[in-house]
């Protein structure tokens, strides 16, 4: 059972960056993050998969991501500073190029996701509105992204409540409907027990949990607020539990309803497949009113995963893994000006490579290595006591969560472990050219990780 621990006294962690984050606004930060476009866009994926049971795999999904959320509560609480997985790992191992490594996959994870995002939002659902190129509609969109993430950590997370809100109305929307055709005698409720006729069901559901689990990334992301998050010993594992469960509860309703109202081989050659289920409904909602809610969502996601990994990126150049002009912060924003720019640069180009499938792969792949390294940093870090008031959770938790993930990355193509594989090659190169030139500039090269 989780508790409290309570190693004595309070710590007021030192951060340049200003603490304005709540447990409300953390609460719709992890909310949105989740609830995004992984439902959105991926529900078709899934039903190619596993037919019509689309809440299998998101069973799966949900009770790995609790078990690394336990992990994160706790590391977040016991070590609160920007930087996340990173700062874990080493702080549990000293080895400047494995901290650096699982930095490099957690930033990259957020650039890749925003990518995918934006392809996202410049595909059907906006076609469905107007006809416009999709490349110019991506960069603008993501220049705009880059805008309000300038502006400062409050003002990105108060547009992401507005936007929350309105993507959640969304999947509201999507479950009303289906409660309406299913309780009106339509539909077709066997279909929630019928898998895909094309693969086995146990095989179908590993291979759609894949899918299914980057509808729960969210933790990761809210790891790297941690310096700017008030009282975060109490207002992490509140926003972080209750965020993942309030999804898994959102996602297994959809699902379930998505199913009974629509077939699943519709579903699965759809690229908006919650759309289908209002159209399937026969109920006089606009079509085009559902797609500016998805277009809302999948910005808000791709708000969020920018916001990340410029805090990632940010609390590598404080621990001396990246040049220190990445830690520079605005002198009357205080936001982390350089990482900001700099990841919405490589944003904009990454949303050139590979198509959504692919970069949704892309992330749950780099973002599973992560997790694996966090839950092993977890254990190793187990005896290690620190001055203030932490969430903890017992020791087969994170082992736990080693298991499943290894479960999980067994349900990877080889071309998505190439694309880690070439992630993990650029990585490397700038690393050494990282250290190259500290060594240059006469800096030490030793990395630091402030005490928490």
């Amino acid at each position: 059972m989780a508790e409290l621990t309570d190693t004595g006294g309070s710590a007021g962690h030192q951060t340049k960056l200003k603490r304005t984050v709540g447990v409300t606004l953390l609460f719709f930060f992890i909310v949105g993050d989740t609830l995004g476009a992984g439902i959105y866009t991926l529900v078709g994926t899934m039903a190619a998969d596993v037919g019509g049971m689309l809440w299998l795999p998101l069973v799966i999904a949900l009770v790995l991501a609790l078990l690394t959320a336990g992990t994160y509560a706790e590391m977040i609480t016991k070590y609160p500073h920007a930087g996340g997985a990173a700062r874990y790992v080493q702080r549990a191992f000293d080895k400047p190029y494995l901290t650096f490594v699982i930095g490099f996959l957690m930033l990259s994870s957020g650039i890749t996701t925003s990518a995918l995002l934006a392809n996202a939002f410049a595909g059907d659902y906006l076609t469905a509105l107007v006809d416009v190129p999709a490349a110019p509609v991506s960069i603008v969109f993501l220049l705009l992204l880059i805008a309000i993430n300038l502006r400062g950590v409050r003002e990105s997370l108060s547009a992401n409540v507005v936007m929350t809100v309105i993507e959640v109305s969304g999947l509201v929307m999507v479950i009303v409907v289906a409660a309406i055709v299913f309780g009106s005698g339509e539909g077709d409720p066997s279909r929630i027990l019928t898998p895909s006729p094309d693969q086995p069901i146990l095989m179908g559901a590993f291979a759609a949990s894949v899918v299914a689990f980057f509808s729960f990334l969210g933790f990761e992301a809210a790891a790297n607020m941690a310096e700017e998050v008030k009282e975060p010993s109490k207002a992490y594992p509140r926003a972080l539990f209750g965020a993942i469960l309030t999804a898994g509860v959102v996602y297994l309703l959809i699902a379930l309803g998505a199913a009974i109202v629509v077939d699943p081989t519709t579903m699965a050659n759809s690229s908006g497949p919650l759309l289908e289920v209002i159209t399937a409904s026969g109920l006089p909602i606009p079509e085009w009113l559902f797609s500016l809610i998805a277009l809302v969502a999948i910005a808000n996601g791709a708000l969020l995963f920018m916001v990340m990994a410029s805090r990632a990126t940010y609390g590598l150049a404080e621990a001396g893994l990246l040049p220190s002009v990445f830690g520079q912060v605005a002198p009357t924003r205080r936001t982390p000006w350089v990482a900001i720019v700099f990841v919405g640069l490589a944003t904009i180009g990454m949303s050139f490579v590979g198509n959504i499938g692919q970069l949704a792969d892309t992330t749950v792949l780099l973002l599973v290595l992560v997790f694996i390294a966090t839950n092993v940093s977890a254990i190793v870090l187990k005896k290690d006591r620190v001055e203030h008031e932490h969430f903890s959770v017992p020791i087969v938790v994170p082992i736990l969560a080693i298991i499943a993930s290894i479960v999980l990355l067994t349900q990877q193509s080889l071309t998505i472990w190439l694309i880690g594989a070439g992630y993990l090659v650029v990585g490397s190169i700038l690393f050494l050219i990282a250290r190259f030139s500290q060594r240059r500039l006469g800096e030490s090269t030793e990395t630091t990780i402030p005490k928490a």
